[in-house]
């Protein structure tokens, strides 16, 4: 017994000795948000104050050392993620996760993204000033990772850091350009539709646009006017398995003086990423004689995307313009090495890869090119047959001067500056939104675009020598969409399609009308905007479309078929407002609705594997509504029945009939049970979360939450035949700028400032973002001088 109670107690006593070496070693990974350090390079001394949720305040001197201590402060909460963004672009995915990401990055290695970043990166002037501060954001970064401790994601994935270089940002803003672009979702499906089923099908797919739906207009008054007033569905799948943000929509509005209470511009913006953790942006105040800017970085960009300070305020939507082109090539009979160009056959480029893969030998593999661009079969999941397809994509073909725009837009003083800026960046498309302390409103939608004749459909994959030449006619940048000052005193942007441009309505995969015409419904009417009014907008949960949807489906309805549940459904679906709160239960039927909808339409044409890829398109978004008052479409007939054809009528009956069974089996029989809350979450996913062991560490979440996809407040899933929708992307941050008052302008992250998951600040906005609360931008020195954490650097001799 003695012997027994000796071995407890050594237990004991090695149990606690663990505990507390692995508390030491996990304290020693902890962010330093206080002290002092010793940074090289470094001309004078640097304060960085730390708001209580984390947020560094940097006051420097020059804008070199606060670049500088900007890349040390932003690794040290941000390292990890900072890696898994620039490896994407790069194919540098497998090292990390295993032979399972080894398609993607074939993928992303055949679109030329890391060829096209090497080559800028070694063309930049080293005397340009944006060169200069990238390149001392880089130097802190490596300092970090030189002298600072190791992330846990670095020790569980065993991998080793290393510096970081120009390159790397190219790599990272390609990635970020790629996954905007929605073409190869959409061309080889529409394609196939287009050849297998016949033109009617697709034409009643409804994916052009048309003049009953609310479109961005333009309004683009003459210089003087201004002046004086001063990126696959197996891509896909793979990225949000690792929990990495894909780029997807967005809304902002400005308000212009005439509109507001105190008489000055009101600014909100909420672009929509896929949720992650850590979420996408790091905020970052710095300030210096010479620059001044709370910003919203992406790791290992040194210049905001989004931003304002005194003077003015900017930020983005997706302009959802089409810049991808899909050609198909001709084999040489002869010799497969050669397609068939204007010239006769000429060699593919043939193109030679290593992926280095975790755990197993490197993969070598090959891709041919032609001078359209990459070929996809056996590359890309989408590109289905013999018959070789290219991609061509401006972001690659074209000089890349984003860096250069970036820098422009975050050290303008003007509109007249700011506006200098815009045309440098070709891609991704952009709608850069605007507003400043002089009254000024703009939006700017910034891509190179190009004219398109109409004889050219760019949603369809183009035959050979035929189709968008690759010698194409750009446009100037004053021919964009764009408004500065419009007579409604106001601009906005919500993905929807934008107003026509030279003639004509140039091509994209915009968004429905739903958020824009509920912008546009609320900002109309109302000339007292305050910071209040604003940010109870910006979390609005009514559509102002799907009541109408409703009503269109319900005339269909044989209520003599209908159990006494889907009586009781139906009833309170022709009473609903729109509105998605966590108590909707016609939110849920709805939405069961829609999905059955869908399935009992599409998929008998399409096939399981297709059906699924056209869930995940924008067109489908925008198809609901139109296809609800459509009761001669060619879809409605189930083609697996014969001696039948089957009618709008009975695919709406049938569809909600087995909704309400569904959900009666899901929650019971009394229709109260069938709220929101239960079907509608929110997870914020780490790579590494996906361990189960793991997951309450690193993820964040599981939250019920208020919301849908398409409101403002756009909080998107996917539909599948779980009916349970866990939300993936949404607002990745609120902003409500208000230049009567800027000091107290407001802001929220959806997780926290750290992606460290040992910081206090990994999570602790979490759930004031579910709630839908804010907290303050604080700019006013006096206020941020009182910071309890101050981290102070020191030239290091």
């Amino acid at each position: 017994m003695r012997t027994l109670k000796k071995i407890g107690a050594l237990l004991l006593v090695l149990v606690t000795l663990l505990i507390i070496i692995i508390g030491i070693f996990a304290y020693t990974l902890k962010p330093d948000y206080s002290g002092e350090k010793k940074l090289v390079g470094l001309q004078e001394v640097v304060n960085v104050y730390y708001d209580d949720y984390g947020i560094p305040h940097i006051y420097g001197e020059n804008e070199k050392d606060a670049f500088r201590t900007l890349g040390y402060v932003h690794a040290q909460d941000r390292l990890w993620q900072m890696e898994l963004l620039r490896r994407i672009a790069s194919g540098g995915l497998s090292e990390v996760f295993g032979k399972d990401l080894i398609g993607t990055d074939k993928f992303f290695l055949s679109l030329g993204i890391a060829d096209a970043s090497k080559i800028t990166a070694s063309k930049v002037d080293v005397n340009d000033e944006g060169v200069i501060l990238a390149k001392a954001y880089l130097d802190g970064i490596n300092q970090f990772i030189n002298e600072g401790p190791t992330p846990v994601e670095f020790y569980l994935t065993g991998i080793d850091k290393r510096e970081f270089v120009l390159e790397d940002i190219y790599n990272t803003i390609g990635y970020m350009a790629f996954s905007f672009a929605m073409a190869h979702k959409t061309d080889p499906l529409l394609t196939s539709i287009n050849a297998n089923l016949g033109p009617q099908y697709l034409k009643d797919l409804h994916v052009g646009s048309t003049v009953d739906t609310e479109w961005i207009k333009n309004y683009n008054p003459a210089p003087k006017d201004t002046i004086q007033n001063n990126l696959t569905a197996a891509v896909n799948k793979a990225l949000s398995v690792l929990d990495i943000p894909l780029f997807e929509g967005s809304n902002s509005w400005v308000i212009a003086p005439e509109k507001t209470k105190n008489g000055k511009v009101i600014f909100a913006n909420d672009p929509h990423i896929g949720f992650s953790q850590p979420s996408v942006w790091f905020e970052a105040h710095v300030e210096t004689p010479t620059y001044s800017k709370y910003g919203y970085h992406i790791a290992g960009i040194p210049f905001p995307l989004l931003g304002h300070n005194r003077k003015l305020a900017y930020g983005l939507t997706m302009f959802e313009n089409d810049d991808v082109d899909f050609y198909y090539e001709q084999n040489n009979p002869a010799n497969e090495n050669q397609y068939l160009s204007k010239n006769g056959y000429v060699d593919y480029e043939i193109v030679h890869k290593t992926i280095h893969v975790k755990d197993a030998d490197d993969v070598q593999f090959s891709y041919k090119r032609s001078d359209h661009g990459p070929i996809l079969n056996g590359i890309a999941d989408q590109v289905q047959g013999d018959r070789p397809i290219a991609m061509s994509w401006v972001y690659t073909e074209m000089e890349n001067k984003v860096i250069d725009a970036l820098y422009g837009l975050s050290h303008s003083n003007n509109l007249a500056e700011f506006k200098k800026s815009l045309p440098k960046i070709h891609a991704p498309g952009l709608n850069i939104m605007y507003g400043d302390n002089e009254g000024n409103v703009a939006w700017f939608a910034t891509a190179q675009l190009y004219k398109i004749p109409d004889s050219v459909n760019t949603k369809l994959i183009y035959e050979v020598n035929k189709g968008l030449s690759l010698e194409r006619e750009l446009l100037d940048f004053n021919e964009n969409p764009q408004a500065i000052n419009p007579p409604n005193n106001f601009v906005y942007s919500a993905n929807n399609q934008p107003d026509s441009i030279a003639g004509m309505l140039y091509p994209g995969y915009y968004l429905p009308e739903n958020r824009g015409k509920r912008i546009v419904s609320l900002l109309e009417p109302k000339d007292d905007w305050d910071i209040s009014a604003a940010s109870e907008m910006i979390t609005d949960v009514i559509s102002s479309v799907e009541p109408d949807i409703v009503s269109n489906l319900a005339k269909y309805l044989d209520v003599s078929l209908l159990s006494e549940n889907g009586l009781k459904a139906i009833d309170s679906l022709k009473m609903w407002s729109g509105d998605y709160n966590l108590s909707s239960i016609e939110a849920t039927v709805y939405n069961r609705w829609i999905y059955y909808l869908l399935e009992n339409t599409f998929e008998d044409e399409l096939d399981e594997e297709l059906f699924n890829q056209f869930l995940s398109t924008h067109f489908m978004k925008r198809l609901i509504a139109p296809l609800s008052k459509d009761e001669n479409s060619v879809w409605w007939d189930n083609v697996n029945t014969t001696n039948v054809s089957e009618n709008m009528k009975d695919i709406v009956n049938l569809s909600f009939m087995e909704a309400i069974a569904s959900l009666e089996k899901d929650f019971g029989n009394n229709v109260n049970q069938w709220r929101w809350e239960r079907v509608h979450s929110i997870e914020h996913g780490h790579p590494i979360g996906q361990i189960a062991a793991l997951r309450s560490f690193f993820n964040v979440g599981p939250f019920p939450i208020h919301g849908s996809r398409e409101v403002i407040n756009n909080l998107a899933f996917a539909y599948d035949d779980t009916g349970f929708y866990k939300t993936t992307s949404g607002p990745s941050t609120r902003r409500v700028i208000d230049f009567s008052d800027v000091e107290n302008s407001i802001s929220i992250l959806p997780t926290g400032q750290s992606g460290n998951p040992l910081s206090k600040h990994y999570r602790d906005q979490a759930e004031m973002y579910v709630n839908g609360e804010f907290r303050k931008m604080m700019m006013n020195k006096e206020e941020i001088k009182k910071s309890k954490e101050i981290l102070t650097f020191k030239p290091k001799d």
